[in-house]
């Protein structure tokens, strides 16, 4: 515990804004497990009849002291805007309870917030100027957010997704990753190298060619 808490100082945290609510939220539950008082800012404080022994004694004084590190976190993860929020709650679960009410939106926000992100994904398609790197990015970052929205959306989708909003160059990689590998027990980030090797390979063998491309590609996007 002592160690943990000593790293604090050093550590980058993540610091709530009006934009950043998603990610924020996945970085402090790791915050939380690592500092280990995920229970208290999830369950609050145990409650004790009135009759305690020596060891839910002990246990709840270590649950005061998580509670303290808990409210010290949130206290240091959050922008001047949130904290007057949350300035007088005493407890990290009210605090956090409190966070969630604000940047959550509830159902009907959330929904709305939904329909336009599946509309971007279904229209995303990878420009002759992306970088495979780059595209992977934006498609991942748009299925994340609509997992935060409550949507189910496999691997497997998504890479689907991914092969068939590629430019004409990666048809042929496409085709051979398809009928060389079962796509539904391939990663990611697998489906994401192999991807990047052929678009490597391609520029080796041409690059006046990509050169190019890549030109006429912004020049046309300027007009």
């Amino acid at each position: 515990m002592v160690g943990n808490n000593s790293n604090l100082p050093s550590m980058s945290l993540p610091i709530l804004t009006e934009k950043n609510w998603d990610r924020w939220c996945t970085q402090m539950n790791a915050l939380f497990n690592f500092q280990e008082v995920s229970d208290v800012v999830e369950f609050g404080l145990p409650n004790l009849g009135p009759e305690v022994t020596e060891i839910q004694r002990a246990i709840l004084k270590e649950a005061r002291k998580k509670d303290n590190r808990a409210l010290f976190l949130l206290h240091q993860c959050v922008d001047d805007i949130h904290f007057e929020k949350i300035q007088h709650a005493t407890f990290p679960k009210e605090v956090w309870d409190i966070l969630i009410r604000s940047n959550d939106g509830g159902d009907k926000i959330k929904k709305v917030k939904l329909q336009t992100l599946r509309k971007q994904y279904e229209l995303i398609q990878m420009e002759e100027t992306n970088k495979v790197g780059e595209y992977f990015t934006k498609v991942l970052t748009i299925t994340n957010q609509m997992k935060g929205c409550g949507e189910t959306i496999t691997d497997l989708v998504i890479m689907e997704k991914i092969m068939r909003s590629l430019p004409q160059r990666f048809d042929y990689i496409v085709v051979a990753i398809e009928e060389s590998k079962d796509v539904s027990l391939m990663k990611i980030e697998e489906l994401q190298s192999s991807l990047e090797a052929h678009d490597m390979r391609l520029a080796g063998r041409n690059p006046t060619k990509n050169s190019k491309q890549a030109l006429k590609a912004i020049q046309y996007k300027k007009i």
